[in-house]
């Protein structure tokens, strides 16, 4: 019961916890980026968002690359704090310039994953990572 209420954290807990919080929130990217890739490689026209600008295809190609490559590059743990930074503009142009209009419940979802990316950014990917496997070799 002692170790249950025990603010005493190890490198290991924290380790694990960010192994945890990785995987997590790049799988659960995925889910989102993933249908975005096939949006882009269909044959049908492209029906997204243009955003600041842009034109829908490259706003859709932006997504993509935050949403898949920056995903599996947190995932497993690889250039980590870098990675977040174009999921973090991503989820911040989602929570403010697509659902700005729209309830709290829409804007919710980004927030979470804004959240999380927040403080991978602070924390790093941890000691389950490629990076921290690169650094102990150097």
């Amino acid at each position: 019961m002692k170790k249950l209420f025990s603010v005493d954290n190890t490198s290991n807990t924290i380790g694990v916890a960010l192994l945890i919080a990785r995987v997590g929130i790049a799988t659960l990217m995925l889910t989102h980026g993933i249908p975005k890739l096939n949006m882009l490689l269909a044959d049908a026209p492209v029906q997204f968002i243009p955003i600041m600008g842009m034109s829908a295809e490259f706003s859709l190609v932006l997504a993509i690359f935050a949403e898949v490559i920056c995903s599996i590059l947190i995932l497993v743990g690889f250039a980590s704090r870098l990675a977040t930074i174009p999921l973090i503009i991503t989820m911040l142009v989602a929570v403010f310039f697509v659902h700005a209009a729209d309830p709290f419940t829409k804007m919710e979802a980004g927030l979470h994953y804004l959240l999380v990316y927040v403080v991978l950014l602070v924390a790093g990917s941890g000691k389950y990572s490629v990076d921290y496997f690169l650094n102990r070799k150097s």
